[in-house]
């Protein structure tokens, strides 16, 4: 009988696993920092929030490490983006070698809900569209601004914003371009489009190309698929409500960031970038209590399935809405968009949220004991949010903080380590891991009904 620590939902796990030690080892080197000294479990802090595409640092990665140690970094960030899986699943294609069948409904699962694609023509079309956009990023950054965005860290930054990394060579992240409009619409742009899903870009670029070249009618050129429709939707009604929130919850707020308040444009990059990016153009430890509620509720919905995106994402949010609502209701099915959802995804959607709430939860009140006496601002020290923002931030992989990071103890690191690294593999796996164990009971229970209420 196969063991279940072989069976494909594994495959990820090791990878992710082999991807952050190793790298851990090669930033430990002192050739990725000269003369500057770095602790393993911050080596290996560093190559898990890069991996993980989460962004979190404890120490300024522009300043600390060279650019042998930014390149490491900024390799984990393009493997952890695309995922390791795909990455091996395209080496074995281009050897020319029959991926199994187990090994290609694990990937399929991984990348978009249809285990019949053809794997080797969808990998090598999504790894061409992403170099392309990520380049075509830089070259977009470069050009705005040569000096700020030169030709290295033009590269690094549209990779970071792409794959929704949220790592940034400027220890204030791009604060100093909160008002360019155009430097914001490019990096809002590669971070919509990297949380959107592989499925969901594929099928755009294909609806584009299809009625540039007239092969379809006007009609079905703008049709588009239930699963497609619904995350666009899902994901512009999140960036418009994010980002009117944030800015109405620091319009009334009397003292400023950085000498001036958050305006429309900072606001609607904010809500952006929450959704699992990690940028910040505003002090985020200057925000009120709201918009770190708003920017809460953002990191944990995340982006969407088979993106680069972490949280529960979009459709998982989407279900809970469509639940609650059928529910007020009293309606027995729970529609979202044209169709009803079957009773097993509101289930899964239910128990992903349950999970999750399980492991943050956790994660929150041993970071309340760990971190007591570990902050680095006595104005944030011991604060229950500041300290539940950091979980969510690591959980959901965004990177963003409100100073935390940096003076957390040794356990408070392996605490965040660990949610970023079960947020990058995503609850979802967890669930179908579990799925693969269960077993259905051969008998039933009588039933009854307890009082509620």
């Amino acid at each position: 009988m196969k063991s279940k620590a072989t069976s494909p939902f594994w495959v990820p796990v090791y990878a992710f696993l082999m991807t952050i030690v190793v790298g851990g080892l090669l930033l430990k080197l002192d050739i990725c920092h000269p003369g500057r000294e770095i602790s393993f479990i911050d080596a290996v802090f560093t190559a898990t929030s890069a991996v993980c595409v989460t962004g979190l640092a404890v120490v300024d990665t522009g300043s600390f490490f060279s650019r042998t140690g930014q390149s490491v970094i900024l390799a984990l960030i393009q493997l952890g983006g695309l995922g390791i899986m795909t990455y091996a699943s395209l080496v074995i294609y281009l050897l020319g070698k029959k991926v199994s069948a187990s090994d290609r409904i694990a990937v399929s699962q991984t990348l978009i809900h249809d285990p019949s694609f053809n794997i080797g023509k969808f990998i090598v079309g999504v790894v061409t569209a992403v170099l392309s956009i990520e380049a075509l990023g830089a070259l977009l950054l470069h050009h705005m601004d040569p000096t700020g965005f030169y030709p290295f860290s033009a590269v690094f930054h549209s990779i970071s914003a792409f794959c929704n990394a949220g790592f940034s060579l400027y220890p204030d992240s791009l604060t100093t371009w909160k008002d360019h409009l155009g430097i914001n619409t490019v990096f809002m742009v590669l971070i919509i489009m990297g949380g959107l899903g592989f499925y969901v870009m594929t099928e755009l670029w294909q609806k584009l190309i299809n009625f540039i070249r007239r092969k379809e009618s006007e009609i079905t050129a703008h049709a588009l698929s239930w699963h497609t429709r619904i995350v666009l939707e899902t994901t512009v009604f999140l960036i418009i409500i994010g980002g009117l929130s944030i800015f109405f919850a620091e319009s009334f707020k009397i003292h400023v960031i950085e000498g001036a308040q958050v305006n429309k444009l900072a606001a609607l990059f904010q809500s952006v970038t929450c959704r699992t990016a990690g940028f910040n153009t505003v002090n985020i430890s200057g925000v009120t209590n709201i918009s770190l509620l708003v920017m809460i509720g953002l990191m944990l919905i995340g982006g969407s399935p088979g993106s680069c995106a972490g949280g529960l994402k979009t459709t998982t949010f989407r279900t809970w809405l469509a639940f609650i609502i059928s529910k007020i209701k009293g309606h027995s099915q729970v529609k979202v968009g044209w169709y009803a959802l079957s009773e097993e995804s509101v289930n899964r959607a239910l128990t992903l949220l349950t999970i999750a709430s399980v492991i943050l939860g956790s994660a929150i009140i041993l970071l309340s004991i760990t971190e007591g006496s570990h902050l680095p601002h006595s104005e944030v020290r011991g604060h229950f949010i500041e300290i539940t923002f950091e979980a969510i931030s690591a959980f959901a992989t965004v990177g963003l903080s409100t100073g935390v990071t940096p003076g957390l103890s040794g356990p408070g690191k392996s605490i965040i380590i660990i949610l970023m690294f079960v947020g990058r593999l995503g609850p979802v796996w967890l669930l179908t891991a579990i799925n693969s164990w269960q077993r259905e009971p051969r008998y039933k229970l009588p039933e009854d009904d307890l009082p509620l209420g």
